[in-house]
């Protein structure tokens, strides 16, 4: 008998039992973290002294925290049938997946009522002067980029292999300026240089004004100089990144909210105006030899760049939107605050 109980005695230190104990153990530190989380979480969500806070009542988050046992109740007994007739191992673990992936639900369901503002969009002056700004950006880049390939050949004689690499060179300095422009774009506002608004203006003057006097110079490069007007093309492009954390950032500065929305409707408008470009350098191009030609196509791409950066110089701004909070139906009488507050 005692022979029998002792080759009956388990050999592993370490089994599927334990594996299965350290497994239950788990499950039910996220079951019932599931049941906390919130009651600690609302307590910071709606701390009104921190920046991203939710204006919710006493009313509201008693509701809210009280909302866990509208469903515990419900399914005591449905639960204890079908932990009967299908086994803990399946009811729990088809219970904890349904539970984590309505879990990762709560976030975005704190904003269900967050609706887009159209009329004060597209009312707002700051918003009309980044489509207008957007709009000057999509016309000086797809006017390089459509144009350039033949300018070198046709006007410079550049042949089309070396016209390949030369025309790749420009976007290299994109590449290597794209960092201390990065870099700056955070500095200057965090270590309270300059504003945020005056950075971006700072950054969209960069990239705007100075690809417009390197066109400038580019349409009087003589025939021959190659590496002049490579030279001037690189600084055109190059500068050019400045819009990158200027004015794709602007959208995020005034309406975090409503960022995704706002870039849509500029990068429509912008590549409408994608389209028109080429189109209007056709037109202006008679005869693809002649220097004046393209002089005439690089002026009006530089005075669009002027054109559009002084007009957001004038009227941008990445200062916080009121229409940024979200808008509230009128029975509602619990007012909420979604929207995130960033400095």
């Amino acid at each position: 008998m005692s022979a029998d109980v002792e080759n009956k005695k388990p050999k592993a230190i370490f089994a599927i039992r334990h594996v299965q104990t350290m497994m239950m153990f788990f499950a039910l530190v996220i079951a019932y973290g599931m049941r906390v989380n919130m009651s600690m979480a609302i307590v910071v969500m709606t701390d009104k002294t921190l920046e991203n806070s939710f204006d919710w009542s006493m009313q509201t988050q008693s509701v809210i925290l009280s909302s866990f046992f509208w469903g515990y109740i419900v399914l005591q007994i449905p639960a204890g049938e079908m932990a009967a007739k299908f086994g803990g191992m399946r009811l729990v673990t088809m219970a904890i997946a349904i539970n984590s992936l309505v879990s990762l639900t709560v976030p975005m369901a704190a904003y269900y009522k967050l609706k887009t503002p159209w009329k004060a969009i597209w009312t707002s002056v700051p918003f009309i002067s980044l489509i207008v700004l957007h709009c000057s950006q999509n016309w000086g880049y797809w006017t390089l980029m459509t144009e350039m390939p033949s300018y070198m050949k046709k006007v410079l004689g550049v042949d089309i292999k070396a016209n390949g690499m030369m025309s790749a060179l420009p976007y290299l300095a994109v590449y290597i300026l794209s960092f201390p422009f990065g870099y700056l774009s955070d500095y200057l506002p965090n270590k309270k240089c300059l504003t945020v608004t005056a950075t971006r203006k700072l950054s969209n003057s960069i990239g705007f004004f100075g690809p417009a006097i390197a066109l400038i110079g580019l349409s009087y490069v003589p025939a021959g100089n190659v590496t002049l007007a490579v030279v001037l093309l690189t600084i055109v492009v190059g500068l050019n990144v400045g819009h990158l954390t200027g004015l794709m950032l602007v959208h995020l500065d005034m309406a975090p909210n409503y960022v995704g929305t706002l870039l849509g409707i500029t990068n429509m408008a912008a590549n409408i105006i994608s389209i028109i470009a080429p189109l209007v350098a056709g037109v202006v191009l008679k005869d693809e030899t002649d220097p004046n030609e393209w002089r005439k196509v690089f002026y009006i791409a530089s005075a669009v760049y002027i054109a559009g950066n002084t007009f957001y110089l004038i009227f941008g701004t990445s200062e916080r939107q009121k229409w940024n909070e979200p808008v509230q139906d009128k029975d509602d009488e619990i007012p909420e605050k979604t929207a995130n507050k960033m400095v």
